[in-house]
C-alpha cells in the first residue's frame, strides 16, 4: 500500500508481508554468485512442485515465479544479513562460506577513521624534512607547497567520501573504489601504482628511522666511516643500506608472524606522534619567553659546522694565560697553529660571531624567513643579513662549513613534502571493520584532513617565526652540533622529538609492509592481472605471504637507493596517479548521471573532482616531469596488459558509462547524413553456416574478414538459427558463444548477433535490414560459396545464396563471395610473392580498388603486388585506355601495374565480315534486316564448347524439374534435333557451309560426343545409329547455322554463357598464377526461373582458378581522387 501525504510531500511505501502461514524463503539466486543459470521468463505450470512449496493465499498469482522472483521479506532478510568481505578475499556479490561466524564490525569514527589516518599522514617528514623545506623555500612559498598538497588531498578525500558512501564498500580501500567505478583496466593499473606507491613508502620510513638512528640517536653505530669530507656522503649511503635492510628483514619477519602484533603497536606509535607535535607546540609558545640555547658560528656570512669546533670556541684566537692562542678553528683555515701562517684569505677578511639558532617565538625573525632562498649542491649555507668581504674565493670541502648536499628548487621540495599529506586511505581500507562505513569514512576522513593541514601551515608559520633561516636550511643539524633541528624546538628536550619521530617512522613502515601485500592480494584474487595469480594465495588463515616476499624485494630497491630525498619523489607520482583516477572515478559518476549513483555523502560536485584531479596531474609534473612520465608509462603499460591478456570483468564502470555516452552521441553525429567518399571504410556483416553440432562451417571467412580491417570499420558476425524463438533461445545462445570464441581466436573486434528463423533465407534478409545501428549499419556483407551445389540434393542452399545476393542488391550493399574460401591463407600463414589481380570489367564504386589496398595492409597480403586488368571491346582504343587507367591510378594513390586485355575475334567473325560490309547496301530504316544480320555475326563467334555447357546447363536444369522424366526430355530433345536438321536439308541451308573453314576435326569430335551424351542414361549407354548421325549433323549445322538459336529457348542464356567462357578463357590465362583474383560479379536475373543457370554462369566463370572473390558493389562511390 502506497501513501502519499500532500503536506510533507512524502510517500510512504508499505510492503505487504505474507501470513504467518506461510513457509520462509531464502534468495535462490543472487546477481554475481557464478552458479547463476537461465530460467524461462514464462509462467511453467508443469515444474513439479508441490503447491504447498510456495503457496500463500495472500500471493497465490504470484507463486509460479517465487523461484526466481523471491518475496520482498526474503530479499530484505538476505540484505539485513550482508556482512563486508575480507578484502580482496572475493568478489562482493559472491556468498559467504555456510557456518562461518564473523565478528561483527564494532568500530566508529574515531578509533576506525580519523586516529588511523592521522598516524599515516603524520610521518617522516614533518620531523626530518619539514624545517629544511620551509628554510629553502621561506614562509610564503613553503605555505603555498604546503596549502596546494593539503588541498589536493581534501578534493581527492570528497570524490572519495562520495565513492565510499555509493552503496556498500566491503574491504578493499582506494584499489576497489577505483577498479569499480573505472573498470578492471583502470583499477589494475591504478591499484598496481598504489601498491608501489605504498611499498616504496615502507622503504621511505625504513630509511627516515636509520636516519635519526645513525645521525641523532647512535652515530657510533656507522660502520663505514670516510676519512675526507669528500667520501662521507658515500659511507653514510652504505651504512643506509646496510642497516635499512636489517630493519627490513626483522619487520618483515614481524608482519609474517602475525599482523595482530603490529595492530597492538599501532597505538603506541600513534601515542609517540601525539606527543612529538604536542612538545613542538609547547616548545615553540616557550620560546617567546625564554628561547631554547643553540648557539650557531658563522664566519662572515657562512655557518661553521658545529662537529668542527672541538675546544667550542667561535674564535680565531683565544686569550690564555695573558698571551693569544689561536684556536682549533685556526687550524682548519690555516697551514699551521702559528699566527704568521698562510690562511685562507676569506677567513683573513672576516671574523667569527654566534647568532642564536633560535631566536624564539618573539624574536621578528620571521621577517628575514619569509622569502626563498634556494641554492646549489655544494654551495656554503649563508645568513644573507650578515656582512662578508664580498672578494672570496670558492669555499674548499675541506674547511668546516654546512655544505648543501642537494640542489634545491621549488618543484623539488614540492615532490620531497607530497608523501606528508599521504595516507588518507587509512580510513577507507578499514571499511570492513567499521560500524557504518558510509558515515564514518567521510567525516573521519576529512577531519583528518583538516586537522594534518591546520597542524602542517601553523608549523611552516611556528618555524619560520622561531628558528633562524641558517638553521632551517641545515638539514641535518650540522650547525646546532648534529641536533635534529625540529627537536632544537621542542620541549622540554630534542630527545622527546627523537624518540617520538624514531618510533613513529618505524611504526608507520610497519603499517605500509601489512597493507601492501593486501592490496596486492586483493588484485591478485580479482583475477584481472593473470601473472600476478600466485600473489592471491598465501597461509591458511588468509595472510599474503607470496604478496609480503614481493613487497620486500621491491622494498628493497627503494633500500638500495638510500635517500630519503630521491625515494619520495618515486612514492609521489604513484601516489598523486592513485588520487588523479580517484577524483576522475567521482567526476565522471557525476557527470554521466549513472541511475546508481546516489552517494549518502552530498558535498561534491565534478567541478571540485576535476580540479583535485588537474591538482594532481600538475603536481606530478611540477615535482618531476621525467618521474612523471615513468609513472605514466608503467601504468599505461599495465593498462593494455590488462586489456589484452586480462579476465574480462564486469562491475558497473563508469568508464562503460563514459563509452555508452560517447557511442550515443556519435551515433547521433552519424545520423545527420550519409558518410563521405572519402570516409567510407568497410562496415562488414559476415553471414556464417553453422552445422548440427554448431561448429562453423568455413571459419576461414572470418579471417579473410580480419584481414580486410585495415579499414578499420564495424564488424559483426551472424549466424541463422532454424526453428521457433520460444524453443530455440538456448540454441540460439550456445551459437552466439561459438561466434563469440572464433572471433577471439581469430582477434575479430567486433560483435556477433544471432537471429532464430524458420526459414535460413528470412532469417538472412532479416538480419541484413536490421543489422547495425544508426550510422553504425553494414555497407558489406561477406558470405561464403555454397560448396558442391549441382550436387546438393537439397536446393535451398543455393537459392538462399541467390536471395541473399538479391536482398544485398536491394539494400545497396557490398557484397563479397571469397570462392574456394578453404585454400585462402589463414593469418600465421603469409604469403609469399606474388600479386593480387584485379579484373576490373564493370565499374562498381570503386571496391575492386579499395579492396587490395586494405588487404595489403595486412601482413599476410603485405609482399603481394597489385595488377589491373580491364577489357577492351572491339570499338575500343586499348593504348588510350591503359593511358587513362594508369592516370586514374596515380591521382587514386596506388601502385598497380596496367594491363588492357583485348577480346579475341575469332575466325568466323572475320569470314562474316563481308556479310557486315553488306549491309550498308540495306537501309538505314530496316532495322529488322540488320539485326539479323549482326546476329549472324555474333553467333558466328560462339564455340562450340559455349554451346556444349549451355546445352548441359539447360538439361541439368530440366532435369530438376519435377515436370518431365528425364527420358521424356531426352526423347524430345532428339526428335527437334531431328525435325531441324531436316528443315534445314530441304531449305538448303546447308549451302555456304559445307566447304566453311572453320569446320574441323575438333568439331566433328566435340559434337558427336555430345550426341552420344544425349544417349546416356544413368550410365548405360543407348547407341542409335541413326540417333547419332542424324544429330552430329544436325550439330554441324547447328554451330556454323546463323539460325542455330532456334534450338534454345532463351537465347541470352547462350550470350552469357559465352560471356563467362570467354572472360575465364582470358582470366586463366592472364592470372593463373596470382595469388588472389578479385573480379566483378555479376547481378542475378531479375526472373528466378533462370536462378540455376545464373548459379553456372559463375561456376564457368570462375573455373581453373584457386582463389576467387566475387565483387559486387552497392552503387556508392567508395574512393575519390581528391584529398
Amino acid at each position: 500500500m502506497i501513501t502519499v501525504s500532500t503536506t510533507t510531500g512524502v510517500i510512504y511505501l508499505c510492503v505487504f508481508k505474507p501470513s504467518s502461514s506461510s513457509l520462509s524463503l531464502s534468495l535462490s539466486r543472487c546477481p554475481g554468485d557464478g552458479n547463476s543459470k537461465i530460467s524461462s521468463v514464462y509462467i511453467n505450470n508443469s515444474h513439479g512442485l508441490d503447491d504447498d512449496d510456495f503457496y500463500d493465499r495472500n500471493l497465490a498469482l504470484f507463486e509460479e515465479e517465487m523461484d526466481t522472483r523471491p518475496k520482498v521479506s526474503s530479499l530484505l532478510n538476505r540484505l539485513a544479513n550482508y556482512t563486508n568481505l575480507t578484502q580482496g578475499a572475493k568478489e562482493h556479490e559472491e556468498a559467504e562460506g555456510i557456518g562461518e561466524k564473523k565478528k561483527s564490525p564494532q568500530m566508529g569514527t574515531f578509533m576506525g577513521v580519523y586516529l588511523p589516518c592521522l598516524q599515516n599522514i603524520f610521518g617522516v617528514i614533518l620531523f626530518l624534512r619539514l624545517t629544511w623545506v620551509v628554510g629553502s623555500a621561506g614562509v610564503l612559498q613553503g605555505l603555498c607547497i604546503v596549502f596546494v598538497c593539503c588541498c589536493c588531498t581534501l578534493l581527492t578525500a570528497i570524490s572519495m567520501s562520495a565513492i565510499a558512501t555509493n552503496g556498500v564498500v566491503p574491504a578493499g580501500g582506494a584499489y576497489f573504489m577505483i577498479s569499480r567505478s573505472l573498470g578492471p583496466e583502470f583499477g589494475g593499473a591504478v591499484g598496481l601504482c598504489f601498491y608501489l606507491g605504498t611499498t616504496f613508502a615502507g622503504a621511505m620510513y625504513i630509511l627516515g628511522a636509520i636516519e635519526i638512528l645513525l645521525m641523532y640517536i647512535a652515530p657510533k653505530a656507522a660502520i663505514f666511516e670516510s676519512k675526507h669530507p669528500e667520501g662521507e656522503g658515500a659511507a653514510m649511503l652504505n651504512n643506509m643500506r646496510v642497516y635499512g635492510s636489517i630493519c627490513l628483514l626483522l619487520m618483515s619477519l614481524l608482519v609474517f608472524v602475525g599482523v595482530k602484533y603490529v595492530n597492538k603497536l599501532a597505538s603506541v606509535f600513534l601515542a609517540c606522534v601525539i606527543v612529538s607535535i604536542v612538545s613542538i607546540y609547547v616548545g615553540a609558545l616557550v620560546s617567546a619567553f625564554k628561547p631554547p640555547h643553540f648557539p650557531v658560528c658563522m664566519l662572515g656570512n657562512r655557518t661553521i659546522s658545529g662537529h668542527e669546533i672541538e675546544d667550542h670556541q667561535c674564535t680565531k684566537t683565544a686569550f690564555h694565560w695573558e698571551s693569544n692562542l689561536t684556536t682549533y678553528l685556526w687550524k682548519q683555515f690555516c697551514q699551521g697553529p702559528e699566527v704568521n701562517a698562510s690562511c685562507d684569505e676569506y677567513f683573513l677578511s672576516n671574523n667569527f660571531s654566534q647568532i642564536e639558532g633560535i631566536p624564539g617565538l618573539a624574536s621578528g625573525i620571521i621577517s628575514e624567513n619569509l622569502w626563498s632562498s634556494y641554492i646549489s649542491r655544494g654551495d656554503v649555507v649563508e645568513k644573507g643579513s650578515l656582512g662578508s668581504s664580498p672578494d672570496a674565493h670558492p669555499a674548499s670541502t675541506q674547511q668546516p662549513y654546512v655544505f648543501a648536499d642537494i640542489t634545491t628548487s621549488f618543484t623539488l621540495l614540492v615532490g620531497i613534502f607530497f608523501p606528508s599529506v599521504t595516507g588518507i586511505m587509512a580510513g577507507s581500507n578499514r571499511s570492513g571493520d567499521l560500524k557504518d562505513a558510509q558515515r564514518s569514512i567521510p567525516i573521519g576522513t576529512i577531519l583528518a584532513i583538516l586537522t594534518t593541514s591546520v597542524v602542517y601551515l601553523t608549523s611552516v608559520l611556528l618555524f619560520g617565526a622561531c628558528i633562524d633561516g641558517v638553521v632551517l636550511r641545515d638539514k641535518f643539524g650540522d650547525s646546532v652540533k648534529g641536533n635534529l633541528v625540529v627537536g632544537t624546538l621542542a620541549w622540554p628536550t630534542p630527545w622527546v622529538i627523537v624518540i617520538g619521530s624514531f618510533f613513529s617512522t618505524c611504526g608507520a613502515g610497519l603499517q605500509s609492509l601489512t597493507g601492501a601485500p593486501r592490496l596486492l592480494q586483493a588484485i591478485a584474487k580479482d583475477n584481472i592481472v593473470p601473472f600476478l595469480r600466485v600473489f592471491g594465495h598465501g597461509k591458511a588463515n588468509g595472510e599474503p605471504t607470496w604478496a609480503l616476499l614481493l613487497t620486500a624485494l621491491i622494498a628493497e630497491l627503494g633500500i638500495l637507493i638510500a635517500s630519503l630525498d630521491l625515494v619520495a619523489p618515486i612514492l609521489t607520482m604513484f601516489f598523486l596517479m592513485c588520487y588523479l583516477f580517484v577524483n576522475l572515478a567521482c567526476g565522471l559518476q557525476t557527470l554521466l548521471r549513472s541511475p546508481n549513483w546516489r552517494p549518502r555523502f552530498s558535498y561534491y560536485h565534478w567541478t571540485l573532482s576535476f580540479l583535485g584531479m588537474t591538482i594532481c596531474l600538475a603536481l606530478m609534473f611540477i615535482s618531476s616531469w621525467y618521474y612523471a612520465i615513468v609513472a605514466m608509462v608503467i601504468a599505461g603499460m599495465i593498462y593494455k596488459y590488462i586489456e589484452y591478456h586480462g579476465a574480462e570483468k564486469e562491475w558497473g564502470d563508469g568508464i562503460r558509462g563514459l563509452s555508452l555516452s560517447a557511442a550515443r552521441y556519435a551515433l547521433l553525429r552519424l545520423e545527420e547524413g550519409p558518410p563521405h567518399t572519402k570516409n567510407w571504410r568497410p562496415q562488414v556483416l559476415v553471414l556464417l553456416k553453422l552445422d548440427e553440432d554448431a561448429h562453423v562451417k568455413s571459419p576461414r571467412l572470418l579471417t579473410f574478414a580480419s584481414q580486410l580491417k585495415a579499414g578499420k570499420g564495424l564488424t559483426i558476425v551472424g549466424t541463422v538459427v532454424s526453428g521457433n524463438f520460444l524453443q530455440s533461445y538456448g540454441e540460439a545462445l550456445a551459437a552466439e558463444q561459438t561466434l563469440k570464441h572464433l572471433m577471439d581466436k581469430e582477434r575479430v573486434k567486433g560483435f556477433c548477433q544471432c537471429i532464430v528463423a524458420q526459414k535460413p533465407r528470412e532469417g538472412i534478409s532479416h538480419m541484413i535490414q536490421s543489422s547495425g545501428l544508426g550510422g553504425m549499419k553494414p555497407n558489406t556483407v561477406v558470405m561464403g560459396w555454397p560448396h558442391a551445389w549441382r550436387q546438393s540434393e537439397d536446393p535451398q542452399a543455393w537459392k538462399t545464396f541467390i536471395n541473399t545476393v538479391r536482398v544485398t542488391t536491394a539494400a545497396h550493399l557490398a557484397l563479397l563471395v571469397p570462392k574456394n574460401i578453404s585454400l585462402f591463407p589463414s593469418n600465421s600463414e603469409p604469403c609469399a610473392e606474388g600479386y593480387i589481380d584485379v579484373w576490373w570489367i564493370v565499374h562498381d564504386g570503386g571496391m575492386l580498388m579499395l579492396l587490395p589496398f586494405l588487404l595489403r595492409q595486412h601482413k599476410v597480403w603485405r609482399k603481394c603486388g597489385m595488377r589491373i586488368f580491364t577489357v577492351a571491346q572491339m570499338e575500343d582504343n586499348s593504348i588510350q585506355m591503359k593511358k587513362d587507367l594508369a592516370t586514374f591510378l596515380y591521382h587514386l594513390r596506388i601502385e598497380a601495374e596496367v594491363e588492357v586485355v583485348e577480346m579475341v575475334v575469332s575466325s568466323c567473325l572475320k569470314t562474316n565480315s563481308g556479310t557486315f560490309k553488306r549491309t550498308k547496301q540495306y537501309k538505314p530504316d530496316d532495322a529488322h534486316l540488320r539485326h539479323r544480320l549482326l546476329s549472324s555475326q555474333h553467333d558466328s563467334d560462339i564455340s562450340a564448347y559455349t554451346y556444349e555447357r549451355t546445352l548441359m546447363m539447360e538439361r541439368r536444369r530440366q532435369r530438376r524439374a519435377p515436370s518431365a522424366s528425364s527420358d521424356d526430355l531426352d526423347q524430345r530433345e532428339v526428335l527437334s534435333v531431328q525435325s531441324h536438321a531436316l528443315r534445314l536439308l530441304h531449305s538448303g541451308g546447308l549451302q555456304g557451309h559445307a566447304q566453311h573453314p572453320a569446320v574441323s576435326a575438333d568439331h566433328i569430335v566435340t559434337v558427336r560426343s555430345l550426341s552420344l551424351s544425349l544417349s546416356l542414361r544413368r550410365g548405360v549407354a543407348v547407341v542409335s545409329f541413326k540417333r547419332l548421325l542424324n544429330a552430329s549433323l544436325f550439330f554441324f549445322f547447328f554451330f556454323f547455322s546463323s539460325s542455330s538459336s532456334f534450338f534454345f529457348r532463351d537465347h541470352s542464356n547462350v550470350r552469357r554463357m559465352h560471356t563467362a567462357v570467354k572472360l575465364n578463357e582470358v582470366i586463366v590465362n592472364k592470372s593463373h598464377d596470382a595469388r588472389l583474383v578479385l573480379l566483378n560479379m555479376p547481378g542475378p536475373p531479375r526472373n528466378t526461373d533462370g536462378d540455376e543457370n545464373y548459379m553456372e554462369f559463375l561456376e564457368v566463370l570462375t573455373e581453373g582458378l584457386e582463389r576467387v572473390l566475387l565483387v559486387r558493389g552497392g552503387g556508392s562511390e567508395v574512393i575519390t581522387i581528391y584529398s
